[in-house]
This record gives structure tokens, sequence and C-alpha cells, in this order.
């Protein structure tokens, strides 16, 4: 009998054959001896011992401190062809188990001795290597400290089923980090990525995933989510909100608003509250039922616009000044600024504000005192000029060398002109020293004739109102420098009780000594004022003595009283 019959029957013998039956109910018995893999050659089923990628026998001892060069973990890069060339070598006496054994001795496989448990020093059989499936080898079990894993390489077919998803991660991201690979590899997610998309805002994207409105039924929802739908539609209400009133303020020509000049260059006006709206009823019930009915008023009425006073005609008029250099000269600061001055409570502001937004006035500067005296601000502000409608006031103002007057409305409304603000002056106690006035009203006008004629070359001293001329006089040079004379929005008159033929001459030189021009003068000669400022239509007329000032308040005219000089010793 051949050397090839003995070795066919001794694998035929009952004791040496197993089925597949008998090895699935001993791996279930012993799920970690995984180390032997079978493979069929017709109905026979044999053992397989453990080998590494080359066909070598594998001790199931691999850590990272105890690896030799020829046991160490097989290479990812290694290429498959030389693994499976390994594997259809010729059989060879096995001699050694040892990491220091040669290749030629490790290509050799054992016959099954015991379904438990395989080792190297049985007796080698030489019968040839059956060809494995297309499965690589299995890799030997993981030590308890070692980072390897026993999945070797990402086939189709899993090599333990037992294992979950999240295990197979994890043990693909140690076996990288074993390979010391330099990039992570992180298996493909069952879910694709979503790409970047452009920012989008809050309610945009609350928009685009907001399901469509379904009636559901209050009760159903906790109150977790009920206050949230509340939220929502409180949102809803308040972005429509402000869409109106975006829309209502594109629909406006311009919005742009001029920056008020810095004071150090800026004519500063300063204008009280009474002076620039008509409260004469607000006075009223200050007076007869006291401060707090009268807050409670102006509280209640704060969207209530009030109309115009004394002085409004002529704070327009000096807005359209400034729009007029600023169409000249775009970086020009020396313009006229508008400042409120009342001694009215803050919560009163509110009805002020109100008021000059209505009439679109460019008022920047508001002075709230509360009950206390503004004319300590008026320094602070730098103020050229102060209006206003409290004659008190305006005499402490006086007494502090700022240029003052008391607002008086006319008895009758008269048209004014829109584009050109007129001012009209009187002369002694106004734009000059009261000194002539004083010997008029002591020695009467004989003695004054005489006087004016001895000094008709000496130049008057300086009124209260000179300064405000001279800020007149040098706004209208700007003008004359761009060829606008004739076009000038500023126009100032002498409105003067002297008689020209006697006492006139000294005023003409005055001036002219001072370097300002006035571009009318009228001399009545003692005539009353009244007609003559009808014609005029000024925006506002200064001068010292009442019964002038009652004269030209019957026709209409705007009028300021300036409390300087003798004749009002004699009131």
């Amino acid at each position: 009998m051949s050397q090839t019959s003995l070795k066919q029957k001794k694998k035929n013998e009952p004791g040496m054959r197993y089925s597949k039956e008998s090895l699935d109910a001993e791996k279930r018995k012993d799920p970690d001896k995984t180390g032997a893999r079978l493979s069929t050659q017709g109905s026979q089923e044999i053992p397989v011992p453990n080998t590494d990628s080359r066909g070598y026998i594998v001790r199931n001892q691999w850590s990272r401190t105890s690896r030799s060069p020829s046991t160490g973990a097989p290479s990812v890069d290694e290429p498959r062809s030389r693994n499976s060339i390994a594997k259809q070598a010729p059989t060879s006496t096995a001699t050694s188990g040892t990491s220091s054994a040669s290749p030629s001795q490790h290509e050799a496989s054992l016959p099954p001795q015991t379904p438990e448990k395989l080792t190297v020093s049985q007796t080698p059989q030489t019968r040839p290597i059956t060809q494995l499936d297309s499965q690589p080898p299995t890799p030997p079990e993981p030590e308890p400290n070692s980072r390897r894993t026993s999945k070797m390489y990402g086939g189709s077919e899993p090599w333990n089923l037992r294992e979950t998803r999240d295990t197979k991660e994890v043990q693909l991201r140690d076996y990288a980090h074993s390979c010391d690979s330099r990039e992570l590899i992180i298996p493909k997610s069952q879910y694709p990525r979503t790409p970047p998309t452009e920012w989008k805002s809050y309610v945009q994207r609350r928009l685009q995933y907001q399901a469509p409105s379904v009636d559901v039924d209050q009760e159903c929802l906790s109150e977790a989510q009920q206050r949230q739908q509340q939220q929502m539609e409180e949102d809803e209400v308040d972005e429509a909100y402000w869409t109106s009133v975006s829309m209502l303020y594109e629909k406006i020509p311009s919005c742009a608003r001029p920056r008020p000049p810095k004071p150090k260059h800026a004519i500063t006006i300063a204008v009280s509250s009474r002076a620039l709206f008509n409260m004469v009823d607000d006075r009223r019930i200050y007076e007869e039922e006291g401060l707090e009915k009268y807050m409670e008023y102006q509280l209640t009425n704060e969207n209530v616009i009030l109309t115009p006073g004394p002085a409004f005609r002529f704070v327009k008029a000096l807005q359209h000044v400034n729009s007029r250099l600023r169409d000249l000269y775009p970086e020009e600061q020396d313009l006229f600024d508008i400042v409120l001055m009342t001694n009215n409570h803050a919560q009163v502001g509110v009805r002020l504000i109100n008021s000059v937004n209505h009439y679109g006035l460019l008022i920047d500067r508001f002075c709230l005192t509360g009950g206390k005296s503004p004319i300590g601000y008026l320094k602070a502000y730098l103020t050229n000029l102060y209006l206003s409608a409290d004659s008190e006031k305006v005499q402490e103002a006086i007494k502090e060398g700022i240029a003052s007057a008391t607002m008086f409305a006319g008895a009758k409304d008269m048209a004014y002109c829109d584009t050109q603000l007129r001012v009209a002056f009187d002369g002694d106690a106004v734009l000059f020293s009261d000194e002539s006035e004083h010997i008029a009203k002591e020695h009467g006008l004989d003695k004054f004739f005489q006087h004016e004629t001895l000094f008709e070359n000496k130049p008057l001293a300086q009124g209260p109102l000179k300064g405000f001329l001279e800020d007149l006089g040098k706004l209208q040079k700007k003008f004359y420098a761009k060829d606008e004379r004739l076009l000038c929005p500023i126009r100032t008159y002498l409105v003067t009780a002297r008689s020209a033929a006697s006492s006139g001459a000294r005023v003409l030189k005055t001036l002219r000594r001072w370097g300002l021009e006035i571009d009318e003068a009228l001399f009545l000669a003692g005539a009353p004022k009244g007609p003559i400022l009808v014609k005029i239509r000024p925006h506002i007329f200064f001068d010292d003595q009442m019964f002038h000032i009652e004269s030209a308040q019957k026709f209409g005219t705007i009028t300021a009283h300036v409390p300087y000089g003798i004749a009002q010793k004699r009131n």
C-alpha cells in the first residue's frame, strides 16, 4: 500500500473525523478559541493553525514590547500576492515554533490531533495545505494591555459576528494608531454629511424649518411648548412691526440730519420754551394750580404738539441761512446753533422734543434745569444771544453781560419771508450805548443835537446787541465772497428815532469805524416805527423802549425788548 493511501486511510478513521456541526457546537461552548479556521477539501474538514500574512504559525503572544522582526504585525501596505504565494508553498517539516525560526521551517502545517487544542510540538504530517478562501488569515488574539485588535483587515465579512457597530469603529481607530498612521481613519458615516451653507438669520432659518400650520389642541401641549409657541408669535408680531417702520422711513426722501457746529465756532442762540412755542395756557395752569398739576398736565399731553411762539419764525430763518452756507461751504463751522434753554423739568422735555421734531427744527442741544434759573448755563453754552419770554431772566442775563431780549408776539398775523433772515435794530441802548439817551432825557432835545454835532467824529460806545450785528455781518461777507450780495439770505435794518440831519452822521460813522455794514438805515425823527416795520416785515425787531415795542406789536411785528439803559429806570 502506498504512502498516499495510508495517509488517506488515517484521515478516514472515526476518531479523527469531525463534522461541521460538532465544530460549530464546540465554538459556541468556547467562543474564545477562535484561533483556528477550517478549510474544506471535498467532504473533509481540516483544522488550520493560526498563521500570519506570510503563513507563519503565531503563538498568540503578540505585544508591543515582545515583538521580533520575524513575528511582527503584517504591514497594511504589504501586497496580497505575497500572502497568496506563501499559502501555496509546499509543506516542509516544522522544527521549531520560536520567533527565531527561518521562514522555510514555518511553511509546514500540522495535522489535527485533538479538537481542543493545537500545538506546534506535535509530530508533523506532510500534506499539502489547501488554499483558503479569498479571506486573509486570522490574526492572533490581543493581550489585555495591547492596543491591537483582532480585526486586521477591512474585509467584507467581519471576523467576529457578535461585535457591534460601535466596537468595530473603535477597533478600526485603534488599529490605525497601531500601524503608526499619521491620519486618523474614520469609517464612513451611514448618512451623508451636509455641505456647508450660507449663513442665514434666525428668522430665515425658522421659516425654512417651520412646519405647516396645523390645528393643535392647546390642552395637549405642554407648558414649555405653549411658551415657545407664544414666543414665536410675539417674534412674528415684532418682525412685522419693524418691517412696517423700515418701509415708512424708506419713503422719506432724506433722513440725513446735519451735525451741529462746534460751540467754539458757532453763533449760539439760546431760546426758551415759552419763546419758541406758545405756552400761555400751560403757564396759567402753573400759576393757578401749582407745579404738580402743571407736571401732570404736561405728561398727559406730551403727544400734543405745541403751537409756534414769537421766536419760531426767527429760528426757522436762522436754519435757512445755515442751509445756504452749507451749500456754499460744505465744511463750514460758522453757523447758527440753536439751544433750547428752559427751567422746565426733564419730564416735560418729551413734549418739547416731539414738538421740535414735528416742525423739523434742527435743535440738538437742550438745557432743562428743573425749576432753577438757566442763566448760569448761558456762559457754559457760549451764548451769543438769549431770547426768553421771562423779563426777569432777561435782566439777569443782561447783568451778566450776555445779549438778551424779551420776546413779544404780534397782535395779528403777518406774512414773513422764508428765504431771507431780516433783523431790525434800534440805535441807542441797543446797538450803541445809552450816553446820548442820558443827554436827551436830562437836558432835552436841543442839548442832544448840539452834543451829537460836536462829537460827530467820535464813535459811540457799543451796546448789548453790537456783537450780534457783528456775527451777522461776518456771515454776510461769506456770501459776498461767492458773489451772492444780491441773493444774500441775511438783511439788516437800522430803525431809529434820530434825525438824519442833526444826529444821523455820527451813527453812520460809528458803524463805519466798527467795520460793520448795515443794509438799510431808516431815520424817523421821532415818528412811530410800527408802519415802517410793517413794510420791512422783519423776523425780529430789537428796541429798548416799551412804547416802541407796543406800537410795532399792534401792527403784527414780532418784537424783542432789550432791558438796557436809562429808559428802564424811568419805566
